[in-house]
């Protein structure tokens, strides 16, 4: 049985080769890639929803050299004593899914067998995760209107997505796990600085959400060495200084031949009460 809900009724989606579909008979087809589309919020059909193909392409590409490893390892490593057979874990923001395939191939090495669900509001993005994995059951979807049965998942996560607690809140068991990722106060402090002749640090908020308690905390800090331009402006485009800059400004970066740059994540893993 699925555990996506329907974004109409809210009842249990069922599938076929063809469709998902709920008791109500609203029924929604299954992309060739493999994943479906659950998002409702598409009044405007010309309307852009998530990250564009240029930007997934750039993160796919950036992040499958291998540079985010380190927090990749951290992160793996903290999921660790909570992943067992039987687990639902549900990527929020799932992006083109280079984080969740590498957590379902790692839950897999260990043999646990678990479902792993990814959501993210690009139809781009999820039609790429749904190509990497197959196993991973993907749809196109908002993280502020999450079309998972409540009360189905034991770990749910956000890397350096957009969430709304009240949803994961709902979707979690009790007892369960948010893992929340997201960039430190120095984060591409130095690439920013070619950029932007004023620069801020990011804000950074610890608040514990209602509900929850703190479980873990960790930071991964280390400096990138770029030697690729493509590698550099692929790095550019996965953030949103490159869409929030001028062309002059994009100019100092596609002209770079080197970057050393800090990244600096923080992990946190708050526990369900």
């Amino acid at each position: 049985m699925s555990l996506f809900i329907c974004p109409i009724c809210g009842n249990i989606l069922e599938k076929n080769d063809k469709a998902y579909f709920c008791r109500n008979n609203h029924c929604f087809d299954i992309a060739g890639a493999n994943y479906v589309n659950l998002l409702m919020s598409q009044a405007s059909k010309n309307k852009r929803h998530g990250d564009d193909k240029a930007m997934v392409r750039a993160r796919r590409d950036f992040l499958g050299k291998g540079y985010y490893s380190l927090l990749l390892e951290a992160l793996l490593s903290a999921m660790e004593k909570y992943i067992s057979s039987g687990c639902v874990i549900a990527d929020l923001g799932c992006g083109e899914g280079w984080y969740t395939d590498n957590i379902y191939r790692f839950a897999k090495e260990k043999n646990y067998d678990i479902r792993m669900l990814g959501i993210d509001i690009s139809k781009t993005a999820v039609s790429f995760l749904a190509k990497r994995n197959k196993n991973i059951e993907t749809a196109v979807a908002s993280t502020s209107s999450v079309p998972i049965k409540s009360g189905s998942c034991d770990i749910c996560l956000s890397v350096f997505a957009p969430y709304e607690i009240k949803e994961i809140k709902r979707i979690l068991k009790k007892g369960r796990y948010f893992f929340r990722i997201y960039p430190l106060d120095e984060h591409l402090l130095s690439l920013k600085k070619i950029i932007y002749e004023n620069v801020y640090l990011n804000r950074v908020k610890y608040d514990i959400p209602d509900g929850f308690e703190l479980a873990g905390r960790k930071e991964v800090r280390d400096i990138l060495h770029i030697n690729n331009k493509t590698d550099i402006l692929n790095l550019f485009m996965m953030t949103p200084y490159y869409y929030k800059t001028s062309r002059a400004d994009q100019e100092k970066i596609s002209g770079l031949d080197t970057l050393e740059t800090e990244i600096v994540f923080g992990i946190d893993v708050y526990k369900k009460l």
